[in-house]
């Protein structure tokens, strides 16, 4: 990065190898720390993203240092279930379904953060609560599109060939988001599965992190991925060629749903108390009142109106696109069944 990172030198140690590599003198030993495991997308490429921000005053203002530790949705799921044993971490930030999936593994213990009352996404249980709402979607080189393909079917053309990817469902949250999205589009779980079977063709391959994929969109190494709003307007910023776009159903309008970025205090977190104080923080009004100006997303708490640019270009953005609910539930309970017929179908 071109400035000096913002995290101590031990969380680059956690980015790296497994925890238990990190030495006698890890998180775990020190009082003063919070160890956050999250999803990517809200940290930014040049240390200017919403994360940098909230934790950098978080730091200043309480002497808790963030730890931080990014990888897809599932993956984060996969590692905090793995120490479920001896947990590493203490806050824990996925997109759905995998938060839902941390709560029915246990991964997660009640605590209701300060202004939690004012957000509506979260679960019914109390052992999470959204805390930067967002929306699935897709990008495209507009250097070399004079305009993003119109409806799945359009992804199909040879142009696409080698030049389309998304990342992988099961893996990374929005990867998970394309089977949804499909599996809603086309009306079911067959007809999705045999289109994402012929979209095979055109796609490059596996991708663990969705975060990588609009670097090589704006070089025009891809011309189209997937992603979701938040993260692809925050990186547009400094990637002049990337454009938002929504797929839509052949003869339908474009489509998209809400993929919120969703936190939970971490059952046995080894420093519970500044994970809950630092849960209280990004539900705080400052924070709320930087996620779009800074984060490129949208103010989890129904009381914090935007009023800055980067709300208004995002709320143009949104206009004429239908927004669907999945069925979480269902999702979460099926979740593997589905992941392993996509598997099946595009032989990955």
């Amino acid at each position: 990065m071109p400035r000096k990172p913002l995290l101590p030198l031990t969380a680059l140690c956690l980015l790296a190898v497994p925890l238990t590599a990190c030495g006698g003198n890890s998180a775990a030993s020190d009082e003063n720390v919070v160890t956050v495991y999250s999803a990517d997308g809200l940290k930014g490429e040049n240390g200017d993203g919403w994360y940098d921000k909230v934790f950098e005053d978080f730091e200043k203002e309480t002497g808790i240092e963030v730890e931080y530790v990014e990888g897809g949705s599932g993956e984060m799921v996969q590692r905090a279930a793995r120490e479920k044993g001896n947990p590493q971490a203490d806050v824990l930030v996925t997109l759905p379904p995998f938060i839902q999936q941390a709560g029915t593994k246990g991964l997660l213990q009640k605590y209701a953060p300060e202004n939690a009352d004012k957000v509506t996404g979260k679960a019914a249980d109390g052992t999470w609560t959204t805390v930067v709402d967002n929306y699935f979607g897709f990008v495209y080189n507009k250097k070399e599109l004079k305009r993003p393909p119109a409806t799945w079917q359009d992804l199909l053309d040879g142009r696409f060939k080698d030049r389309l990817q998304y990342s992988t469902p099961g893996v990374a949250g929005d990867g998970t988001a394309v089977l949804i999205k499909a599996l809603h589009d086309f009306g079911g779980e067959r007809p999705a599965l045999e289109y994402l079977k012929k979209l095979q063709a055109n796609n490059v391959g596996p991708a663990a992190s969705t975060g990588k994929l609009a670097p090589k969109v704006d070089k025009g190494e891809l011309l189209v991925a997937n992603g979701d709003v938040q993260m692809n307007h925050a990186q547009s910023k400094t990637m002049p060629n990337l454009g938002i776009w929504f797929p839509a159903p052949e003869g339908g309008r474009p489509t998209t749903f809400a993929l919120p970025y969703a936190a939970g205090l971490v059952t046995k977190a080894p420093h519970s108390a500044n994970g809950r104080e630092l849960l209280d923080y990004l539900l705080g009004d400052t924070a709320q009142r930087q996620v779009s100006a800074i984060g490129g997303g949208f103010a989890a708490r129904r009381d914090i109106e935007a009023t800055d640019a980067d709300a208004a270009d995002l709320a143009e953005l949104m206009k004429g696109v239908d927004i669907f609910r999945p069925d979480w539930d269902d999702i979460e309970r099926n979740l593997s069944a589905y992941v392993d017929a996509w598997k099946a179908a595009t032989g990955s």
